[in-house]
């Protein structure tokens, strides 16, 4: 019988390198990324199914209606979530899925799946934060003030979180380590509590 995988939730600012530091996170072997939903419009080289499942509003709505999504959000007038099938697959075949949603839907699944691990990642400040969105050059200066004040907001969540990681310029490699370090340590720690418990119960049942 697989071992059950684990559930990894990462989550941070928009402009952090989240999705960058997930890119570099799943070349290491047991990891698969879970791809989100979302109604927002596909930016430049991304394609559906592979960045994200891109839905019109009616459809993702359905999916909503029929239970389809572990968790979802309204963020930005857009909406995101994780499909449910394919992420319980994956756990039952001993994967580490990992799901990069925004906070909302980050305690959502921790309320539904305890042993989710969730890890925030952030830039070393606010101004580099604002340098970074402002250098993706994808956004107009509104979104930009959307998505600072929106991050303010966030900032309020991230003591829920398991772990907190500094994403700095340069040092992408670093962060990416130390999430895997994370789940690792974890990933021990749980099949060790799990050898001992069946052993106890082993002993306790032949006596």
């Amino acid at each position: 019988m697989k071992k059950q995988g684990m559930l990894i939730v990462v989550s941070g600012f928009s402009g952090v390198g989240k999705g960058t530091a997930v890119k570099e996170l799943i070349k290491k072997p047991g990891y698969k990324l879970s791809i989100s939903a979302t109604t927002r419009q596909p930016r430049t080289g991304e394609e559906n199914g592979r960045e994200y499942f891109f839905k019109t509003v009616e459809e993702f709505e359905s999916l909503i209606a029929e239970n389809g999504l572990i968790e979802h959000a309204r963020y930005v007038n857009n909406y995101y979530g994780t499909p449910r099938a394919f992420v319980e697959e994956q756990l039952a075949e001993g994967n580490n899925v990992i799901l990069e949603i925004e906070v909302k839907g980050a305690l959502q699944i921790k309320a539904q799946y305890p042993n989710a691990i969730l890890i925030f990642i952030s830039a070393a400040s606010a101004e580099e934060l604002k340098l970074r969105l402002t250098g993706r050059g994808t956004e107009t200066a509104e979104v930009i003030e959307q998505r600072m004040k929106r991050a303010a907001e966030e900032a309020s969540s991230i003591k829920d979180y398991d772990y907190f990681v500094i994403n700095r310029d340069g040092q992408l490699e670093q962060c990416v380590e130390e999430i895997h370090n994370i789940v690792t340590a974890n990933k021990l720690v749980r099949t060790l509590w799990n050898e001992e418990i069946d052993a106890i119960q082993k002993e306790l049942i032949e006596l």
